[in-house]
């Protein structure tokens, strides 16, 4: 099984992926790792990226994704994954059932309030908006609600995977 942990800057998926990916003993990678210098530097000065410096980006990050699948490991990314585009450049050659996207559903006002709090990362808070704009939210998204404590909102996820059709898939 493979988890997207999706959402905009300050959803919390990379907090609530290390603890995820600590309570299930799979493995975690955070998109962010594979960013270009030149994206962040675009990103840092508060330029938004635009889907063409995402392309090599996604590209890595499916090759990451399919070698998890092929290599029969289970694992969570930590990514934006904001356009439904993107989420289909992430799964060629990945059955559906095997990968899920989680979106962590988090309210404009604690998203800048976590923001605020955050320090020496290199996405600049001010592109919230520009990501509140360009996210795509599709009905086979799994919404989660992130606005709890880190450990509760692993809970919510980790209940939403159990139940599938009353079939058991984590």
């Amino acid at each position: 099984m493979i988890l997207v942990l999706m959402g905009v800057t300050g959803s919390g998926k990379t907090t609530v992926g290390k603890l995820l990916a600590a309570e299930t003993g799979w493995r975690f990678a955070d998109a962010d790792d594979f960013h270009s210098e030149a994206n962040r530097a675009k990103m840092h000065a508060n330029i938004p990226l635009t889907d063409e410096d995402r392309q090599p980006w996604l590209a890595t990050l499916h090759q990451l994704l399919l070698g998890w699948y092929e290599g029969g490991t289970s694992g969570i990314l930590g990514c934006s994954a904001l356009k439904q585009s993107y989420r289909e450049v992430l799964t060629p050659q990945i059955p559906p059932l095997n990968i899920r996207f989680i979106l962590l559903d988090v309210s404009r006002k604690l998203l800048q309030e976590r923001l605020r709090g955050r320090k020496n990362h290199y996405m600049n808070p001010e592109l919230l908006q520009s990501q509140l704009d360009t996210l795509e939210v599709t009905p086979d998204l799994t919404r989660v609600s992130a606005e709890g404590p880190p450990e509760k909102i692993v809970q919510g996820i980790l209940e939403k995977l159990l139940v599938v059709e009353g079939k058991t898939t984590v």
